[in-house]
């Protein structure tokens, strides 16, 4: 018998519909020679401190730094996780073969491999790995399987990420909570979440400190069009008046009209990060909410994987594109002007070169209906995105008037399309398309002049703008560097912090420990986000480079580049400085906030257990925010992974 396993019941199901495994039984499918189980995602995790040492179940800094000589893993304490784990360990036992169908990334295949080495698999194993959930890239997947050895690599750049950030975050959330944590205060740290709360506090800073300086910008109207004097802005007062007078006494001249023709290429297609942002400018949806819409969608069969880095095709895609246009067409009129001729093929959507495990998000083509207003909306942008990269580029003009008054020179700037090309495939769907406002200037003729009228502007420098989800997210995709330019931007992406799927949780986790607010759409940092923060010393914690150069260093260990082992030791060599250099350091102030007092004394925090009546359900009493449960031997906080080592011993009956 041949085992399958999923990352989700959903995802089993429709692999088992299409593999002829079509008998339903407790935890799984059975048929035609298959049997299709599933996780619900993670089943095991990394053991706890204390599952290492005794010494390390309570708080001290006595104990630190904790690092395990070797990391082991546990189910999750969960009645459900345990029941499934039991039928998988079961039909792994007689299985002749196993095919992981988890999900084609680093978490996928770190989530089966744990499962597989706690019910100690001995048979052969296959890996399927496909972009969409359709039924024939399924049949495609399965008639291309290869030997789940090809991965390793794979698995081992997810396991190194998965102890390092369980060696940084227990380990350095213990260290700050016990040196600088208030009473009652937790004060987590994350190899990624601390990065990008930096880059917050940093920006707010800067706006807090920002003194604005006046300036002057010296304009004129002639025959209704607005020209700025070439000058541009004047920091004298004396001066740009003075000039102002001058162009008030002449008579106002065309110098030279030129025009050139441009051409504007169709946006790239989306990656995940880049949907988020443009869904977050548009709709004003967190990133979190994005990533849930795509999710829902992919598992619908109507878009392709989604947690992806790359805004490319593979070439062999090419061929598949005209059938999608065609099953597009009946919602969307834009695709019917394509069906007539050969589609268009740009190496800015082809290019197999830069493609590695995914391609870009795109349609399947599959009929969509019964979608909610979020999952609409986000189907219509990748809808949209994915047709017009087939359209020929928008043609303008770009007109450029020079003019002048007495010795002032001045000059305005136009632009005309006279082809919309791509654009028109995003002529009606709201108010913040794609569409640009054509600034259409007047016919002017060289030599012609006129009265005009002067205006002298005062006005202020800008302070930076707060970072809003969709500008946070692109600094992390680029370890705190802003950069607008698409080919710089992914020459970047090797640097930034955190995956693209991990982004949105980070931004979320940050919200959950308080660390930061959200006023409309601006990101703003708590106060104690920013005593955080202030307190951390260590670049290793904060310094959005240097997590970007570790994150580079997991990519080179998915890629065979880097030994994962290097980067182990490197990590746990820079830990042992910041636990010495927190450990010296004179200073005895202490973090505290209102917000996060939750009732636990300082020594619960040490002993990791509480005086109050303790049941399973319950909210954290120590971080606020996870749900206890009962594990084998004590209560414990679900959020545990996060940093969070509540522990409280059963009730005596």
């Amino acid at each position: 018998m041949i085992v399958c396993i999923a990352e989700k019941p959903s995802v089993a199901q429709d692999i088992a519909k299409v593999i002829g495994a079509t008998k339903k039984l407790t935890g799984y499918f059975e048929g035609n020679g298959y049997q299709v189980t599933w996780t619900y995602g993670h089943l095991c995790c990394l053991k706890t401190p204390k599952e290492y040492n005794d010494q390390w179940k309570y708080w001290s800094l006595s104990s630190l730094p904790i690092i395990p000589e070797r990391f082991g893993i546990n189910l999750i304490a969960d009645s459900g996780v345990k029941k499934q784990f039991a039928i998988i360990k079961k039909l792994y036992a007689s299985a002749d073969m196993i095919i992981n169908c988890g999900d084609a990334g680093q978490e996928g295949e770190l989530i089966q491999r744990w499962v597989m080495q706690k019910a100690q698999v001995k048979c052969p194993v296959k890996r399927l790995w496909i972009s969409s959930l359709t039924e024939e890239s399924i049949r495609t997947g399965f008639t291309h399987l290869r030997p789940q050895k090809d991965y390793d690599n794979l698995y081992m750049a997810g396991l190194a990420r998965a102890t390092g950030d369980w060696l940084l975050g227990m380990n350095a959330t213990r260290l700050y909570t016990l040196k600088y944590g208030g009473k009652d205060q937790l004060l987590s740290i994350g190899r990624v979440q601390t990065p990008t709360l930096a880059l917050i506090v940093q920006r707010q800073k800067e706006i807090d400190h920002f003194k604005p300086e006046p300036y002057w910008l010296l304009t004129t109207t002639y025959r209704g069009c607005v020209f700025q004097a070439e000058e541009g802005k004047y920091t004298d007062k004396a001066e740009a008046t003075k000039t102002l007078s001058l162009a008030e006494r002449e008579t106002f001249y065309i110098d030279g009209i030129t025009q050139k023709k441009s051409a504007e290429a169709p946006p790239q297609l989306y990656d995940l990060t880049s949907l988020q942002v443009d869904c977050n400018k548009r709709y004003g949806y967190t990133a979190e909410t994005t990533l849930k819409t795509i999710q829902s969608l992919y598992e619908k069969k109507l878009t392709t994987y989604p947690r992806v880095d790359t805004r490319y095709l593979s070439d062999d895609i090419y061929q598949k594109c005209s059938g999608i246009i065609q099953d597009l067409s009946s919602r969307y009129k834009e695709a019917i002007p394509l069906l007539s001729s050969p589609l268009r093929k740009s190496r800015r959507v082809f290019d197999t070169k830069k493609v590695t495990d995914h391609h870009a998000i795109i349609p399947t083509g599959k009929p969509a209906s019964s979608l909610s207003e979020k999952e609409q909306k986000v189907y219509d942008l990748i809808v949209r995105r994915f047709i017009c990269n087939f359209y020929e580029d928008c043609i303008f003009w770009t007109t450029a008037v020079k003019g002048h008054s007495g010795i002032i020179p001045f000059k305005a700037t136009g632009k005309e399309i006279i082809e919309r090309g791509w654009k028109a495939t995003f002529a009606n769907i709201d108010e913040n398309d794609s569409e640009e406002k054509e600034a259409i200037l007047p016919k002017f003729t060289e030599g012609e002049h006129g009265q005009h009228t002067p205006e002298l502007k005062e006005k202020q420098t800008s302070a930076p703008k707060p970072y809003t989800e969709a500008t946070l997210l692109r600094a992390m995709e680029t370890a705190g560097k802003f950069v607008e330019n698409e080919e710089l931007r992914a020459a970047l992406k090797q640097n930034g912090i955190g995956r693209p799927s991990s982004r949105a949780g980070i931004i979320e986790t940050l919200f959950k420990r308080q660390y930061i607010i959200r006023q409309k759409n601006i990101l703003i940092p708590s106060p104690i986000g920013i005593a955080l923060i202030e307190t951390i010393k260590s670049d290793l914690l904060k310094s959005c480079e240097l997590t970007g150069i570790w994150e580079k260093k997991l990519r080179d260990i998915e890629a065979g580049r880097y030994d994962p082992n290097d980067f182990m030791n490197e990590l746990k060599e820079q830990l042992m400085d910041v636990v010495n250099a927190v450990m010296s350091d004179k200073e005895s102030h202490q973090i505290t906030s209102c917000q996060h007092a939750t009732g636990v004394s300082r020594n619960t925090v040490r002993k990791g257990r509480s005086s109050q009546k303790v049941k399973a359900g319950m909210t954290c009493p120590l971080c606020g925010q996870g749900k206890i449960f009962k594990a084998k031997y004590n209560y414990r906080c679900s959020r545990w992974k996060e940093g969070c080592n509540y522990s409280h011993p059963f009730e005596k009956k």
